[in-house]
């Protein structure tokens, strides 16, 4: 027992020499020897990564909706937040933009694009012998007017002189009806078809009786018929034209070449009676209009405005602003001859400190000049009217411009304006194409400067812009309306005894209801009041309106038929009362105020219209940025006495009314029938 009990007893040797891990396991070299600290600081630091690792962890459906209608109204409240301050910055930027406009550092220098056209590059032979020729036609001329004779008479002796000089010419009586009565007139023309050409092109060269002083009051144009006479006698001695010439003479002042220019392009008018033109020629591409209404003249203003935004290429402007001044002859821009050191501010603008010292600066008389300059075009081309004869070729895609003697005592007379015409004629004989290089978007600052379609344009999109925000935001106001509601948190220990048990918990919450918007009730509101603004528009114009109300009270007895618009209070009230459609009878949603989705609306479709007509005629589009933008951004739901006042004052009844105060109800009844009313006169496109 005892030898078999020794045959089981552990041995003598050492333990880790027989211990089953030391005799089965491989050797550690880590044991072995110590970890070097480069080693042991890159575990570290990836048992760090490890700890801070960020990787989103995938997320059910319900959490990335959640994430993402949270970060939706996390938007939305930012851009609700600043939004009237988006507004208020763009609105202010867009008019400051627009009062800008005329200053110097906006504008740039004009230049002549067409290289074929080469102005001032020829020799002109004008000379003292046509002088004479003209001397004779005015003295002519005004023998017709000291015997009084008719519109026929005139024409025929335009006629005689035109067929003497071995033109085919003609003459085309007409007659247009108008809500003031009808006129009567008679135009003369003669046509030069050149010898050396096909005649598929042509030139006109026109004056009209009736000069444009005084926009058209009456001021006879007898000088510048004899122009037209004398240039027919001389142009046509000499065989190196390559395209037609049309000279015309039109009865009145812009009525005739209406008639004569609808009669040559075959278009048919309902309140207009002409005779088809004996002789016409090739396509009119150019034309200048010839104004001469004094003895003499000291500077040539240059008119190039047209009917409903159109201009002509800024090429033939500049070709005729170079040969005057190469023949030393000063051009204007209109008859603004006024130079900038000559423009004052008010005598206590000038007394003032700080304004008073920058008033008298070279800058500031300058921009004031040039503001003079785009004031009178914003006038031209907001109320949609030509600055002249010329303004009626632009709509058939004519380039034209008016050169205008402005009278005084000397020191040009028909030498220079015959030199100025001939070079020009010659200069427009060059061109291979129509005028198509230049700008035909622009608005010139003087007679040399201008300022180019990106100068300006962005002025009045920037107040649509704002405005069609201001929209959007009352829509999106319109449709949801805040409100509090009370959640109510359970007792987590309903289980416990009832003396253990804590009251429920209430926390307030806000939470958006929605509202029906009523469209329905805007448009119709719309609706009605576009009629009878119509209907009061087609009062205003009737002829037996007209004919029945004395010319000089004219402004009080129109103005009396706007009561017609007291109609508009009891048809929203009419309107407002109908119960809106329901589509959905169960639900009974409450209903949006009416003025928000009005003021909406309205700011959505003076935006659009403002954006339109910015791009085609960006003087009307900037008068109602200002007529449409300053209302809507005062008006609002609650009566305030001031903003009253600002909104009728801006509104285009209180700015008659004021400016019948300034200039005299008188002026203003002659502006609103020659100008205002110039759609019911002239013959509408």
């Amino acid at each position: 027992m005892s030898h078999v009990g020794r045959l089981f007893e552990p041995p003598t040797t050492p333990a880790i020499a027989h211990t089953p891990q030391a005799a089965f396991s491989p050797p550690n070299p880590s044991a072995a020897r110590p970890a070097s600290p480069q080693m042991a600081g890159l575990l570290e630091r990836f048992r760090r990564r490890k700890e801070q690792d960020t990787t989103p962890k995938p997320q059910s459906e319900n959490e990335i909706y959640a994430n993402r209608l949270a970060r939706r109204q996390a938007v939305t409240g930012v851009v609700a937040r600043i939004l009237p301050y988006i507004r208020f910055i763009l609105y202010f930027v867009g008019y400051v933009w627009m009062i800008l406009i005329p200053f110097q550092d906006l504008s740039r220098g004009t230049w002549v694009d067409e290289n074929a056209l080469q102005p001032a590059q020829v020799t002109t032979y004008w000379s003292w012998d046509d002088v004479h020729a003209a001397d004779n036609y005015l003295a002519e001329i005004e023998g017709l007017y000291a015997q009084n004779v008719t519109n026929i008479e005139k024409a025929a002796y335009i006629e005689e002189q035109f067929v003497s000089l071995g033109l085919d010419s003609g003459v085309q009586p007409y007659k247009l009806s108008s809500s003031i009565g009808a006129t009567l007139g008679v135009n003369a023309y003669g046509v030069y078809p050149v010898p050396r050409a096909s005649g598929a092109e042509a030139i006109v060269i026109s004056a009209s009786w009736v000069s444009r002083t005084d926009e058209g009051a009456g001021t006879p144009n007898m000088r510048g018929v004899a122009t037209v006479l004398a240039l027919a006698r001389y142009l046509t001695r000499y065989s190196l034209w390559a395209k037609d010439l049309i000279f015309v003479v039109n009865d009145g002042h812009v009525d005739g070449m209406h008639a004569w220019l609808n009669a040559y392009h075959g278009i048919e008018q309902s309140n207009l009676q002409t005779k088809p033109l004996k002789h016409i020629s090739g396509v009119i591409w150019t034309a200048l209009c010839i104004d001469y209404p004094g003895h003499s003249f000291s500077h040539l203003g240059v008119f190039y405005e047209g009917l409903n935004g159109r201009l002509p290429n800024q090429d033939l402007m500049n070709s005729v602003v170079r040969i005057a001044g190469n023949i030393g002859v000063p051009t204007i821009l209109y008859d603004n001859i006024e130079s900038s050191a000559s423009y004052a501010v008010p005598q206590w603008l000038a007394d003032l400190p700080v304004v008073g010292k920058w008033t008298k600066h070279s800058l500031f008389q300058n921009y004031l000049f040039q503001a003079s300059n785009v004031k009178r075009h914003v006038q031209y081309e907001g109320l949609n009217r030509g600055s002249g004869v010329h303004g009626l070729f632009h709509k058939f895609r004519i380039d034209a411009i008016t050169l205008f003697g402005v009278p005084a005592m000397g020191p040009h007379g028909f030498h220079s304006l015959g030199q100025v015409v001939e070079s020009s004629l010659r200069t427009m004989n060059n061109l291979l194409e129509r005028l198509h290089a230049s700008f035909f978007f622009y608005i010139l600052t003087s007679i040399t400067t201008f300022v180019n379609f990106g100068g300006y344009l962005a002025s009045a999109i920037l107040v649509s812009v704002s405005m069609i925000f201001g929209g959007l935001r009352l829509w999106v106001v319109a449709g949801w309306k805040r409100g509090m509601m009370v959640r109510v948190i359970p007792d987590d220990n309903e289980n416990e005894k009832e003396s253990k048990r804590e009251w429920p918990t209430a926390v307030p919450m806000t939470v958006w209801r929605r509202r029906d918007r009523p469209v329905i009730q805007v448009l119709a509101i719309m609706l009605v009041t576009h009629v009878i603004g119509y209907a009061v528009f087609l009062l205003l114009t009737a002829p037996f309106f007209f004919r029945k109300t004395p010319a000089l009270s004219g402004l009080s007895t129109r103005l009396a038929s706007l009561p017609l618009l007291a109609l508009h209070p009891f048809i929203r009230q009419f309107l407002t009362a109908c119960p809106p459609p329901s589509y959905h009878p169960k639900k009974t949603a409450p209903q949006a105020p009416l003025h928000l989705i009005l003021k909406a609306f309205n700011l959505y479709i003076s935006s659009i219209v403002i954006s339109i007509t910015s791009v085609l005629n960006f003087s009307l589009a900037a008068a109602l940025a200002v007529l449409l933008g300053v209302p809507l951004a005062l008006t609002g739901p609650t009566f305030r006495p001031l903003r009253f006042l600002l909104v009728l004052a801006v509104s285009p009844m209180g700015l008659l009314a004021i400016a019948s105060q300034v200039v005299g109800e008188q002026e203003i009844t002659r502006v609103l029938t020659r100008t205002g009313l110039l759609v019911c006169v002239m013959p509408r496109e």
